[in-house]
């Protein structure tokens, strides 16, 4: 089937994925948009998995001082490579999860990678994670964080 280059463009422009990537899972959903979105989400994640033991020596420390001045988040997050830790992709990553430490105040890193992602409750924080890992291609892990309230 040939896809319309609309499409893989759009479907890139939304996700970030390489232009293979749009072009092959279009094929795959036979042009269904939407189904090609949760084919991409879903070898992100399988992506992901391959990647979970690799070594992470690399990351960014993100704070987060809610708009109230009443709570503040310091979150730890690792990656394999200074390379990937400069990207907008995992500042903007370290960012929401700073916010969703603000919001939810989990007890832990685990609790935190259980709980339903702030802006869409369809996705955990840890497939979120998975999600940005499938993207850049590196090991991504929070390490850890502290929360303080007033």
């Amino acid at each position: 089937m040939v896809v319309d280059i609309k499409l893989i463009k759009q479907l890139r422009d939304e996700t970030q994925a390489s232009v293979a990537d749009c072009r092959v899972v279009l094929e795959e959903a036979k042009g269904n948009y939407e189904k090609a979105v949760e084919l991409l989400k879903k070898k992100g994640i399988e992506r992901a998995e391959k990647k979970a033991t690799r070594e992470t020596g690399q990351g960014l420390i993100e704070s987060y001082i809610h708009q109230n001045g009443k709570v503040g988040v310091l979150v730890k997050v690792l990656c394999e490579t200074d390379f990937v830790a400069r990207t907008d992709d995992f500042k903007h990553l370290l960012h929401e999860i700073a916010m969703q430490i603000a919001a939810m105040n989990p007890k832990d890193v685990a609790a935190l990678l259980k709980q339903e992602y702030i802006r869409d409750g369809s996705v955990t924080i840890e497939n979120l994670i998975k999600q940005t890992i499938g993207k850049l291609g590196e090991n991504i892990v929070v390490k850890e964080f502290s929360r303080f309230e007033i």
